[in-house]
């Protein structure tokens, strides 16, 4: 595969004008922004697909939105990605894109699945092994005058500020926060730029989010629901795939104001090698990662702290962002991972009981209830139980549920230790005794493989962040190099979202391709009375249970 990729990259001299018909386009990182960026080539572009190749370090494709595992080994699942029905990019690119069966297109899938499965809570919070429903916000009147004034203020304004530098300590205990910081993964020292888009992308849902209602989930993990149908897709049309791969660098040239990409260096099985990247090619790279450098335990083993030095992803961006600010500044969400880090964990069950003591406690069947979070938990830690299966294959009497926790550092409540380092035996030792399960918790215990992960990067996205620190998807002087993923800036709308990666990819296509189109504009509930009105009710606690 290597050979011909080198074999297609074009060595000629430098043309003025592009070439789209023949141009090769060279995608780094095999994630879902990747993946986007090749369908939205070939569906709006009018690009074949054979001339497009994605390089992946990982022995798969998918990046963040990953699943795997077996009955006997047990499942893995690093995070799981919630949709709502404003993700207009998502559903874009997926209008096209067929299921797995051909049955339907995936946004049908989605559509139809979640009009079936309407996710309505019934314990987004348990307390003391006590459901609350509905629980109310409990904020004050200063609260919610802060959340006003960060709905309304401009970004410049709060510049590189945290979230608790908006607030008082007292904000940290109301409901409003352990439920808004457990969906979204905030912590009190991240952006309050961040935490400020989300108020604004998000304001039709906080009406309903004590209930989470609004959320839309796949009906499999995304890895199978959205990945595989996608990478069918673009296989069929001869997209190049090439895994095992990491892109250490690439050759630039700055020269009289603009910027190009003349080779990909790359690293494959212990050898460096080169592509020359011609005049009318295209370059597209993933920025920064998420899931960087993730490390997986076991029941009983734990799951190791590592760092940047153990992927490509932040290297490469250092690489070619030194001495270019217009490329961004990789060193604010890369050089801070005790800021940025915590633990998830997949469980696989081979015993009902779990399910059923879950189920006693919360009023919710699988699928339906979403995440259920204790703030009682040092680790504030929260799980959701999705519905069964959650794997394609997966066998009917097995059951998988996954969660994290926040505050990793923390001693637990039940196994005095830190999540941080915990077994996976631990970490179901300390749920159970959040969810008052003693007398079933050996059984459990005996019967379920729980694979705790480390992400040292999982939220270095939502790090405080200025203006210049992450990058335009077309950078200032770039002809043909272009930057997709969470680390590039997209006004107005969110990150750590599977919209976001989705939008970088189109947003740059079209700009590279100089489609003269637009992806659509980012939805904002901000100025629709309808909206504010129930968004003001909900902050007040005036409405009813």
């Amino acid at each position: 595969m290597i050979a011909n990729v080198l074999s297609s990259g074009s060595d000629g001299p430098a043309k003025d004008g592009t070439n789209q018909a023949g141009a090769q386009i060279y995608l780094v990182g095999g994630g879902i922004a990747s993946l986007a960026a090749a369908a939205f080539m070939i569906r709006d572009g009018d690009l074949q697909g054979m001339n497009i190749t994605i390089f992946e370090e990982l022995d798969k494709i998918g990046g963040s939105l990953d699943g795997a595992g077996s009955p006997q080994d047990g499942y893995v699942l690093r995070g799981g990605r919630m949709t709502e029905r404003k993700y207009l990019c998502t559903y874009d690119l997926f209008s096209s894109i067929p299921t797995l069966d051909d049955s339907k297109t995936v946004t049908e899938e989605m559509f139809d699945w979640n009009e079936t499965m309407k996710t309505s809570s019934k314990s987004r919070l348990i307390r003391r092994g006590q459901r609350q429903t509905a629980p109310k916000f409990g904020l004050s009147e200063a609260h919610i005058l802060t959340i006003e004034r960060l709905a309304l203020e401009p970004e410049m304004m709060l510049g590189k500020t945290s979230i608790a530098d908006q607030f008082d300590p007292a904000f940290f205990k109301t409901n409003f926060w352990f439920m808004w910081c457990t969906t979204f993964a905030f912590q009190p020292w991240h952006s309050a730029v961040e935490f400020k888009r989300y108020l604004v992308r998000f304001a039709h849902m906080i009406s309903g989010f004590n209930r989470l209602q609004g959320i839309m989930r796949t009906v499999y993990n995304q890895y199978d629901s959205m990945v595989r149908p996608l990478h069918k897709w673009l296989d069929a049309r001869g997209v190049n795939f090439v895994l095992n791969t990491r892109v250490t660098d690439l050759g630039l040239r700055d020269q009289y104001g603009k910027k190009t990409v003349e080779r990909i260096v790359y690293e494959r099985a212990g050898q460096s090698g080169e592509i020359i990247v011609g005049a009318d090619d295209f370059v597209m790279v993933t920025l920064g990662s998420m899931t960087e450098a993730s490390s997986l335990g076991g029941m009983d083993a734990v799951p190791v702290l590592k760092n940047k030095a153990d992927g490509g992803a932040w290297n490469l961006w250092e690489k070619i962002a030194a001495g270019r600010p217009e490329f961004g500044r990789p060193s604010t969400f890369a050089d801070h991972i005790d800021e940025s880090k915590w633990v998830s964990f997949t469980t696989t069950l081979h015993d009902p009981s779990l399910l059923r003591i879950v189920r006693d406690i919360t009023g919710n069947v699988p699928g339906e209830g979403g995440l259920i979070t204790f703030p009682e938990s040092s680790w504030l830690a929260s799980i959701v139980i999705p519905h069964q299966p959650h794997f394609i294959g997966q066998p009917e009497d097995v059951s998988v549920f996954w969660g994290y926790g926040l505050h990793v550092d923390a001693l637990g409540d039940f196994v005095r230790k830190p999540m941080a380092a915990c077994t996976g035996r631990e970490i179901m030792t300390e749920i159970l005794g959040h969810l008052h399960a003693e007398s079933d918790a050996a059984k459990i215990l005996e019967t379920s493989i729980c694979i705790p992960c480390m992400m040292p990067f999982i939220t270095s996205q939502f790090l405080p962040r200025e203006k210049g620190d992450r990058p335009l998807p077309v950078p200032k002087g770039s002809r043909h190099l272009a930057f997709i993923g969470q680390f590039c800036e997209l006004p107005q709308d969110v990150v750590f979202t599977v919209e976001y990666s989705i939008r970088s990819a189109q947003t740059a296509v079209y700009s590279l391709l100089d489609l003269k189109r637009e992806p659509p504009a980012v939805y904002t509930g901000e100025f629709n009375p309808r909206i504010l009105y129930r968004a003001f009710v909900a902050l007040h606690d005036l409405a009813s249970s």
